[in-house]
């Protein structure tokens, strides 16, 4: 029998064979769905099409009991790695309680294509201001959108306000062909199909405020310094554009925040969950009640003091922060200001809320990353010296005192980004390219041991004839 240089042994051609199918029955354990279908069980509700029951309210895939059984799916795509749906039944007797709400998935970032159900014919633009580079490829792209692709233009009123705009003669000949709109003024949710930006991470985030709800796909430019959250080029925009709107694309769905400040004895005080909090509850909505893109920062201000604030999680007071403060971010946020205050970077498509302290006055308080969903409440501590002040994705900054709270949770609309190659892909180059990320001198490789008695004698090569 030979053996190999770890001591194991070779694998015959039968244990080979097994192993093939063993690897196969997992493979087909893994979930491949689309996101336009069903994952439920037949004690779901529903209706039977096709012999299996279907439910219309959750985007999943559909499965039948006899499927669950022999650990097998119905694949609307090829096999993946990802996806993995986890077999709730534990040992004999346990499992998860039969409840759909409570049915255990990981989405599968392979799955995630985008799809129009209707041609696009609207699309905002959104560039960044008073950059001439990116004014450039503005007019560029407004007037082939318009011309070749018929479709309708919106720009904010603010970019023709511009002088670097108002003086340039092809800016104010399509002028007259774009509809405008101005910020927290008009509301562009039921208006707009796409949304492609010119410019930095900001444009993103910028495009992520405008739209407090479901918001279209977006397509991002990189024109900014860094360009973490821009993966595509200009110089080929006609053809990367027409690909996605064809529907030959995939989609990164960041998660956003549902963040509501509410102030001490108001009615949305008074609501038990931040989940149940509409925006028809929210008086100054713009101000009290956002979806936040990256980050939602709660620090001590202009104040010389510790910020010192309680945190809760799920109504639980889980510590005390005294330090600068806290960040509350998104995964996509990691990489923004929490990743400088030392928190993990996590992929965008791990559903996670990462919590972060600012220069917190312990040596063990560490970042924690809490599962997607939870409910956070943050408010002034009783014996803080001072009140404190709360930022969402760097705007809308407010002063927050004893008896007010700052809520959040996950919100139900991500921001759909269309990807330049993938999910994976797009996130290490980005991390590898914009942050630099593990970037050092390669370790040079031993050198070559020259045959001599000392080298000799450590291999056990001694000369016997002497």
């Amino acid at each position: 029998m030979s053996s190999l240089a770890n001591g194991g042994r070779r694998k015959s051609n039968s244990e080979s064979s097994s192993m093939d199918v063993e690897d196969e029955q997992i493979i087909n354990k893994m979930v491949s769905f689309n996101i336009s279908d069903n994952l439920t069980d037949e004690s779901d509700g529903g209706s039977f099409v096709n012999g299996v029951k279907r439910r219309t309210a959750n985007p999943r895939i559909t499965r039948t009991s006899q499927d669950v059984e022999k650990g097998r799916m119905y694949k609307g795509r090829t096999k993946s790695l990802y996806g993995v749906m986890p077999n709730c039944k534990f040992g004999p007797c346990g499992s998860i309680l039969d409840d759909s709400a409570t049915s255990l998935t990981i989405p599968d970032p392979g799955s995630q294509k985008l799809n129009w159900h209707k041609p696009p014919l609207t699309v905002l633009v959104i560039k960044k201001m008073h950059d001439e580079n990116a004014l450039s490829a503005f007019t560029q792209l407004v007037k082939w959108l318009i011309q070749e692709k018929n479709m309708a233009v919106y720009v904010e009123k603010a970019v023709f306000d511009d002088a670097m705009c108002s003086e340039n003669p092809v800016c104010r000949g399509l002028q007259k062909q774009i509809k405008t709109f101005e910020e927290e003024k008009d509301e562009l949710t039921n208006k707009i199909d796409f949304v492609i930006c010119l410019g930095g991470d900001g444009t993103l985030l910028y495009a992520s405020s405008l739209f407090q709800a479901s918001m279209p796909p977006v397509m991002a430019f990189n024109m900014g310094s860094l360009g973490f959250l821009t993966p595509f080029s200009f110089q080929d925009f006609k053809g990367q554009v027409t690909q996605v709107l064809e529907g030959n694309a995939g989609l990164l769905l960041r998660y956003r925040l549902k963040c509501v400040i509410c102030r001490k004895d108001s009615q949305m005080s008074k609501i038990p969950h931040v989940k149940q909090i509409q925006r028809s509850h929210s008086t100054v909505q713009s101000k009290t009640h956002m979806l936040v893109f990256n980050e939602v920062v709660v620090d001590r201000g202009q104040s010389p003091y510790l910020c010192n604030i309680d945190l809760y999680v799920e109504g639980k007071l889980v510590t005390t922060v005294q330090g600068d403060g806290l960040i509350i971010s998104t995964p996509t946020g990691s990489t923004a200001y929490a990743v400088a205050a030392g928190a993990s970077m996590v992929h965008p498509n791990v559903p996670a809320i990462v919590i972060t302290p600012i220069c917190p006055h312990s040596l063990s308080f560490r970042p924690v990353v809490v599962p997607a969903g939870v409910e956070i409440k943050i408010m002034v501590s009783p014996e803080a010296r001072n009140s404190a002040w709360v930022s969402l994705d760097g705007r809308n900054r407010q002063e927050i005192f004893e008896g007010d709270s700052v809520r959040i949770t996950t919100a139900q609309y991500p921001v759909p980004s269309v990807c330049a190659k993938d999910q994976m892909d797009d996130w290490f180059e980005s991390l590898a390219e914009c942050l630099h990320w593990n970037v050092r001198k390669p370790q040079k490789p031993m050198p070559t041991l020259i045959d001599s008695p000392s080298t000799n004698s450590l291999t056990g090569n001694s000369d016997s004839s002497s």
